[in-house]
C-alpha cells in the first residue's frame, strides 16, 4: 500500500527540521521549531505554511457560472473579476461534503480550492453536476502548489520578494477576498505567473500564493529570504489549528461533515437567499428537528482544555460535544467549538465539560474567539 504524498516543498521542510504528519493522505509538517513559537510568530509578524496539499479545480466554459450555481450553496455568478468567495458543497439532503474558496479568473474561468482530503469527493459531486452544462472541469492539483504568508507582516513580506514584479495590483491596496496576479522570475529560471489571493485560515491578514509545482522551491525560498528579517517563520499544522480555533473557522470533520447542515454551523448565510435550482436546496428546505444542536464557541478559565469528542453538560444532562479545542496561545485560557442543544446555547450559558473525568466549567460565547486588529 503507498505511503502519504509528499509536495513540491517537502525537501525544503526537512532541511529545516520539521516534524511529520500524514494529514489527508499526505506527509505534511506539523511543526519545525515548537507549537507555540510558530502560532505567536503568525500572531506577532508572519508564518509560512506550505499548503499545497490542498486540491484545485479548474473551472471554465461558457455556462462555468451557471453550474457552479447549480453545483455549490452560494451565488458565485455574482462574483467580479478577481474576487474570491467561500462557499460549500452540499449533498442532496444538505449535508456539508466541503467547504471551498471560489475565485473567478474572468467570465467564464474559474478557480475551486478544496480540503486534501475531500479531493475525490468533491472531484466526484463536480464531475456528477457537470452534466448538462457548457463546463469543463479539470483537476489541477497535481500541477500547482500553494505557499500561505500569514501574519500583520505579510504585505511588507510578499512586497520585498526578490523577483516577485509586475503585479496586476500594488501588493498594499490589494483588498480582503481579492486576487492579483504577478510574475515570478528565479534566478537561473524563466518567468512564470503567480496569483496573489488575499485570503487565509488563521484570522490574520495574509496572502495564498499559487504558482506552478516546479516553481514552488524558488518562491519558497524568495519568501524566507524577504521574510525572516521581518519575522518571518516556518509554521506547521499544529500552529495553524490553533490560529483557525481561536478565528472561529470550521474544520471538516470536528465542525462540518455530511450529517451537518449550515445553519447548524452558524453558515446559514453561505447559502444563497433566494436561488432557485441548487443541489441540496430540497435538503436544506425539509423541516429540521428543534432539538438538532448548534455550534458554539466555549471559553474556560484555568489550562485544562476540552478536546474533540469530550461531553458538554447542563447540570448532571448531556447537552453536546466538543469538536475543536485548546488552550489559546495568544488569550492564555481554555477555548473550544461544540454542538450543543438549542436549549444550551445561548450566550452566557454556563455549562461544564468533562475532561478526562473532571468537570469543568465552560461559558457559552459568540464565535470568533479573536479578532485581528484592523
Amino acid at each position: 500500500m503507498p505511503g502519504p504524498r509528499t509536495t513540491p516543498l517537502h525537501d525544503r521542510h526537512v532541511a529545516l527540521g520539521a516534524s511529520f504528519t500524514d494529514f489527508g493522505g499526505w506527509l505534511m509538517p506539523v511543526r519545525y521549531s515548537s507549537d507555540l513559537a510558530e502560532h505567536h510568530a503568525v500572531r506577532d509578524a508572519a508564518g509560512l505554511f506550505d499548503i499545497s496539499h490542498m486540491a484545485e479545480f479548474d473551472v471554465r466554459g461558457a455556462e462555468a457560472a451557471a453550474f457552479l450555481d447549480y453545483a455549490l450553496a452560494g451565488r458565485l455568478s455574482g462574483l467580479t473579476y478577481d474576487q474570491a468567495k467561500y462557499s460549500l458543497v452540499l449533498t442532496p439532503e444538505g449535508g456539508i461534503i466541503d467547504d471551498v474558496i471560489v475565485y473567478r479568473h474572468c467570465g467564464d474561468r474559474f478557480l475551486v480550492i478544496a480540503n486534501a482530503g475531500n479531493r475525490d469527493a468533491v472531484a466526484g459531486a463536480l464531475a456528477e453536476r457537470s452534466g448538462g452544462f457548457d463546463v469543463a472541469v479539470t483537476d489541477e492539483t497535481d500541477r500547482t502548489a500553494l505557499i500561505a504568508v500569514q501574519g500583520p507582516r505579510a504585505a511588507d513580506i510578499v512586497a520585498a520578494v526578490s523577483g516577485l514584479s509586475e503585479h496586476s495590483a500594488p501588493i498594499a491596496e490589494q483588498r480582503f477576498y481579492r486576487m492579483a496576479h504577478a510574475v515570478f522570475t528565479p534566478a537561473g529560471g524563466g518567468p512564470v505567473t503567480v496569483h496573489l489571493a488575499r485570503t487565509g485560515y488563521t484570522g490574520e491578514d495574509g496572502f495564498e500564493l499559487i504558482v506552478p509545482a516546479d516553481a514552488a522551491g524558488a518562491l519558497w525560498d524568495a519568501l524566507m529570504t524577504a521574510g525572516v528579517p521581518l519575522g518571518l517563520v516556518p509554521a506547521g499544522l499544529a500552529a495553524r489549528d490553533t490560529l483557525r480555533l481561536e478565528a472561529g473557522m470550521p474544520l471538516y470533520g470536528h465542525e462540518l461533515g455530511r450529517h451537518i447542515l449550515p445553519a447548524q454551523a452558524g453558515l446559514g448565510r453561505v447559502v444563497a437567499a433566494g436561488k432557485e435550482d441548487f443541489v441540496g436546496r430540497a435538503g436544506l428546505g425539509a423541516v429540521v428537528s428543534p432539538q438538532a444542536r448548534v455550534l458554539v464557541g466555549l471559553v474556560s478559565d484555568g489550562r485544562r482544555a476540552g478536546r474533540a469528542g469530550y461531553a458538554v453538560y447542563a447540570g448532571d444532562s448531556v447537552v453536546g460535544e466538543v469538536t475543536s479545542g485548546a488552550l489559546s496561545p495568544t488569550l492564555g485560557h481554555p477555548i473550544a467549538m461544540a454542538f450543543v442543544a438549542p436549549t444550551a446555547a445561548a450566550s452566557g450559558t454556563e455549562l461544564t465539560l468533562d475532561v478526562r473525568g473532571t468537570r469543568v466549567p465552560a461559558t457559552v460565547t459568540t464565535l470568533p474567539f479573536y479578532r485581528r486588529k484592523q
